[in-house]
């Protein structure tokens, strides 16, 4: 099987899409030299100036210096060029990491939609996303030959707001990282509590901060407040806030964290807290439980599913509940134990080796839905 995979979601920083990509790759690679299976593996990436680097040995890297915007443009909205024309090659499978479809004359198509937070509120994205994603995403599923999504949460989501059958969808969740979890809890006045993604409006950082704020109030010695991810647009309220007292010096924005810092950043914190209002997975969420760092998240989206009972789910858009649960994990000690003791056990559940078989199987799917067409 040849297959070509959209890389460039994790072409320069990997956050969550990003990351799923690059570590699917991987397992994929793994599970292709472990079986012997007769599989051709290519990743894709276009950029002007960003290159290709830190990908498995055994695929091949198509690294095409072409910007993106005018490739997504002529991609999303002409259908052209196919991938046949543009790198010279054929393939059995072209998998897009995002809702809209790579273009290709004979190859069967495959697209990962990750989340439907675009097509409910389209005012919380921009850009390319804004622009193409609702105006399009319906009927590229519709063509597409089979859909990955990342959760049980998105896959509902896709039957009902998309009108794809159930049999073209499948869950593909992202796998536990490969670490070991921490043999302790950090001491109170040297852990922090943690916020990790990009701050962006859908991820509901204004809600923490708000939280936070209350909490701060009869409790000066609060571990501090670390937001770690990229500031997009839309961040720029948070950011003036903890700037200003009484918030400043208690909140820090780290910024994008290097994918090799990010165990080293969760075993330092006390708990991490995801508020956003809608998450096709939450990879932040199962890292921290894979480390056994108690969490906190919101009951929207795919958070409850990831996180099962091993955390607090509180009410979304609440910030007295979600102070309490913050509180909660501050204050007893033993609760907290038995958060961090669940999350590693928890997080057994996500492999990503199991992973690349679901994936594999999509792709022999999209193959037989394919021929079917013809």
């Amino acid at each position: 099987m040849r297959a070509l995979i959209d890389y460039r979601a994790a072409l320069r920083e990997r956050s969550g899409a990003g990351e799923y990509t690059h570590q699917l790759i991987r397992a994929l690679a793994a599970l292709a030299h472990s079986t012997h299976d007769s599989w051709d593996i290519s990743i894709f990436s276009s950029s002007w100036k960003d290159r290709l680097r830190d990908f498995p040995e055994g695929v091949t890297a198509i690294d095409c210096r072409v910007p993106v915007r005018v490739l997504n443009f002529a991609w999303h909205r002409l259908g052209w060029p196919p991938v046949e024309q543009l790198l010279g090659r054929s393939f059995d499978i072209v998998h897009s990491g995002h809702p809209l479809l790579m273009p290709s004359t004979a190859a069967a198509q495959v697209v990962t939609i990750h989340d439907l937070h675009f097509l409910t509120h389209p005012e919380r994205t921009r850009a390319e996303i804004r622009r193409d994603y609702p105006a399009l995403a319906r009927a590229h599923a519709h063509r597409a030959d089979a859909i990955i999504v990342p959760s049980h949460f998105t896959a509902r989501q896709v039957e009902r707001q998309l009108d794809v059958p159930g049999e073209r969808i499948a869950v593909c969740s992202p796998g536990a990282p490969d670490w070991s979890p921490r043999h302790g809890p950090p001491s109170p006045d040297q852990g922090y509590i943690l916020f990790l993604g990009t701050i962006e409006p859908r991820k509901n950082v204004d809600l923490l901060v708000e939280a936070y704020a209350r909490l701060l109030q009869p409790r000066p010695a609060l571990p501090r407040l670390v937001l770690a991810g990229r500031a997009s647009h839309g961040s720029e309220k948070v950011l003036n806030r903890i700037a200003q007292p009484p918030l400043a010096g208690h909140v820090e924005h780290l910024g994008y964290v290097q994918p090799e810092k990010r165990q080293a950043l969760y075993e330092g914190a006390v708990m991490l807290v995801l508020p956003s209002f809608e998450e096709g997975f939450g990879l932040p969420a199962l890292e921290a439980m894979t480390v056994g760092i108690p969490v906190i998240v919101a009951d929207a989206g795919a958070l409850p599913e990831v996180v099962g009972d091993a955390g607090i789910i509180y009410e979304s858009g609440d910030p007295e509940a979600l102070m309490t649960a913050m509180a909660r994990i501050l204050d007893d000690e033993a609760f907290a134990a038995v958060c961090a003791a669940r999350g590693p056990l928890r997080a057994r559940e996500f492999n990503w080796l199991r992973t690349a078989h679901t994936v594999a199987s999509a792709y022999e799917g999209a193959l037989i839905a394919k021929r079917e067409k013809r």
